[in-house]
């Protein structure tokens, strides 16, 4: 899903429409998504309604609903929030929240969950940060307090802030609470990042899309209290954490592949470099050809990971996912498919020669026992020569593929 799907949908609006059928635009838009909220509806649309009315904007209260059955809609409308329904996308509470945000006629948004948890009776912070020039404005439960039995235990000392952590560590993210679900922003510059996923985890890429953009991400303190619902939440802590942290990985290939791959690769060369010239004795422990044929196996490995970050990040590259970079524009100018094909060669060459020579050795003693430690300290290290010049070649040919849609220079 992207937001084309949107494009058709018709504005399903409670008031006043121009003449030719089309909403006037507004400075603000107070959006709430909405799936079997009857119970708590009425009372986040009023706070709305009652804020934009206190602080004199210019605005409107939109509800995004998913497909409600409880009758969350007719309340909603009978409080004055002008309703769409976006349940026939498909998708979540990320298609829910991107209909609402096309939908919208504020230049600025703000959206919040409408279980009661967050208030929409004081947005002046987001307001103020928006119409200074902020294009993302997060809320930060950590600062601004999360009342007794709002957050389960988990969510608070362990989710939320590992989410955080890593979208700062991977992307080098300003927000301090990643997920928070109330926060505003500037209409067409989050319309821009062109957002795609459709579940709980629309919120983080919202977050890290507008980093990689270099957006202007500010935030305000934010007060979370308990819902007001009698049934269970909608998120699931281990489903929808794993989406989210699944959305991150995928999102940053340099920490899923790359920083693994070349620990990898240094943990099993700093190995070979210690066993190969011969046993290793520590104390009554010895470390021999079976350490090396584990330490080429990281090497193996490493290299394959690193391999799959260039492929991974070269086809989010040409996508428009991820950003390219001046680095790895560099790396692309630089290496080709002929050039891989000949290290690649160079290396099978090696392996070969150095197999050649264990096999030729092996036959001046008429093909008989060896000493087999000797022995596998040539053909360990040529095997994997050999396979590693074949996965250089096989990638630089993948490379090409990915290309093939994209003319370069």
């Amino acid at each position: 899903m992207n937001n084309n799907d949107f494009k058709d949908q018709p504005a399903a609006a409670a008031g006043s429409e121009s003449v030719m059928g089309v909403l006037p635009e507004c400075e603000l838009t107070i959006l709430m998504p909405c799936l079997n909220e009857a119970e708590t509806i009425a009372g986040c649309v009023d706070q709305a309604q009652h804020y934009l009315k206190r602080s004199r904007i210019d605005g409107e209260v939109l509800v995004s609903d998913n497909g409600s059955t409880d009758g969350s809609q007719e309340i909603a409308d009978a409080h004055g929030a002008r309703v769409i329904d976006v349940s026939h996308r498909g998708g979540g509470y990320g298609s829910g929240l991107m209909g609402g945000i096309l939908a919208a006629r504020g230049r600025f948004i703000v959206m919040g969950d409408s279980d009661g948890s967050y208030t929409f009776s004081d947005l002046d912070g987001f307001v103020k940060k928006l119409r200074a020039g902020a294009d993302l404005v997060m809320g930060n439960r950590f600062q601004g307090g999360i009342r007794e039995g709002a957050m389960p235990f988990l969510h608070r000392h362990l989710g939320n802030p590992v989410l955080t952590w890593l979208g700062q560590l991977f992307f080098g993210s300003p927000a301090g609470d990643f997920n928070c679900g109330l926060r505003g922003m500037r209409k067409s510059a989050i319309i821009d990042l062109g957002l795609l996923t459709i579940g709980m985890e629309f919120a983080s890429e919202m977050v890290v899309k507008a980093t990689f953009r270099g957006l202007k991400i500010d935030e305000v303190p934010t007060t979370l209290s308990p819902d007001g619902r009698s049934r269970p939440p909608h998120l699931k802590s281990w489903r929808d954490g794993w989406r989210v942290l699944r959305f991150l990985l995928l999102y940053s290939p340099r920490w899923l592949f790359l920083y693994p791959g070349l620990a990898l690769v240094a943990a099993g060369v700093l190995t070979m470099s210690i066993v190969l010239p011969g046993p290793l004795l520590l104390g009554s422990v010895v470390f021999d050809v079976h350490t090396l044929v584990v330490a080429m196996g990281a090497i193996l490995v490493g290299s394959q990971m690193a391999l799959f970050f260039l492929l991974a990040k070269q086809y989010a590259s040409n996508e428009g996912l991820l950003p390219e970079g001046e680095r790895f524009s560099d790396y692309r100018r630089r290496v080709s498919l002929e050039r891989s094909i000949v290290v690649g060669l160079i290396l099978i060459v090696l392996g070969t020669v150095l197999l050649g020579w264990a096999v030729s050795l092996w036959a001046v003693s008429d093909f008989g026992d060896l000493d087999y430690s000797w022995m596998m300290r040539l053909v360990i290290p040529s095997v994997t020569m050999i396979a590693l010049g074949f996965q250089i070649m096989l990638a630089g040919f993948f490379s090409s593929i990915l290309d093939i849609r994209h003319t370069r220079a």
